[in-house]
């Protein structure tokens, strides 16, 4: 039995021969076995890498959250502006997100409107398939920035919640001090009305005590006024309460009214594709119809000529 030869080595001396002649030098030839051992990496498309920065905007985002919750809900590390200013970058980066977002859903559409032929029938099943993976990579996205949004709906609910209960009870004690010197005021008038009734017993005692009286006279209108501006105070304190609810409302519907838009959007696009979906099928349908007849006909003549060669036949023979 013959031994087989090794011819490996020939062979690579016939490239590596073939490979001077044609101009490659040994640089050359490395970079060529390099490249067939170390595959380059594939060049990734622009919807790729629009979705990859989305992506980073989105984690950026939630970092921040991180770093900045407990400033934005702790009362005794920063002061309001400071957290007005938190509230308004979070607001800048989900608008930020959520355009890139509507970017990428644009750009899908635009590439499945582009892909449909000649009556809107899809060609391709892999740009198909290409397609329904880019609108699950904008679902994971939006997805990914709601629960975002709803970690920071979450912070505001504590911090308007927290100034609704910080409101509440300075509130009620002021209401308290206002009966207290309500309560005083009543007292000192029945000590005024006292004197009085000693002073017309007594007219000489009046005549040398006046100033005690206006004195007297004047903590009443002090305190009077006194009340009248705890009672407009904690009007003012109840007003600004019941604005911090309303914005906190507020800001909760607006951000369910942008979920039920970007729903009911999804929706009417559904609509759309089923509408066309149906038009297709109609289309279809009729030329079914089309066909069944045709082929209807073309079975009747069949079997007439048959027939009539059957009999052709049996009359020949």
């Amino acid at each position: 039995m013959a031994r087989v030869r090794d011819r490996m080595e020939d062979f690579k001396d016939a490239v590596h021969r073939s490979a001077l002649s044609m101009g490659y030098d040994e640089s050359k030839l490395a970079a060529v076995m390099a490249s067939f051992i170390m595959h380059k990496p594939r060049q990734r498309s622009s919807f790729t890498k629009a979705a990859l920065t989305t992506l980073e905007s989105i984690e950026t985002l939630e970092q921040f959250l991180v770093k900045h919750k407990k400033d934005y809900v702790d009362l005794h590390r920063t002061t309001e502006q400071e957290r007005d200013s938190i509230e308004h970058e979070v607001t800048v980066f989900v608008k930020a997100c959520k355009e890139q977002i509507d970017i990428l859903k644009s750009s899908i559409n635009d590439e499945d409107s582009n892909s449909k032929g000649w009556l809107g029938i899809k060609g391709d099943h892999s740009n198909a398939d290409t397609i329904a993976h880019k609108h699950g990579v904008v679902l994971i996205l939006s997805e990914r920035l709601h629960s975002v949004t709803r970690q920071f709906d979450q912070l505001r609910a504590i911090r308007f919640q927290e100034a609704i209960n910080r409101a509440t009870p300075r509130r009620r004690l002021k209401r308290v001090a206002a009966s207290k010197s309500a309560d005083n005021s009543h007292s000192n008038k029945l000590e005024l009305k006292e004197p009085n009734h000693s002073e017309l017993r007594e007219p000489d005692e009046v005549q040398t005590d006046p100033i005690r009286v206006q004195q007297q006279l004047l903590d009443d209108e002090t305190r009077a006024l006194q009340v009248e501006l705890t009672s407009l105070l904690d009007a003012a304190q109840e007003t600004e309460t019941k604005m911090v609810e309303v914005s906190a409302l507020n800001h909760l519907m607006s951000t369910h009214v942008l979920q039920q838009s970007q729903q009911i959007e999804f929706l009417y696009e559904q609509a759309v594709e089923a509408t066309k979906n149906v038009e297709l099928g109609n289309k279809e349908l009729s030329q079914a119809i089309q066909r069944t007849s045709s082929s209807r006909t073309f079975l009747l003549l069949f079997l007439f000529v048959m027939t009539f060669s059957i009999i052709f036949l049996d009359w020949y023979s």
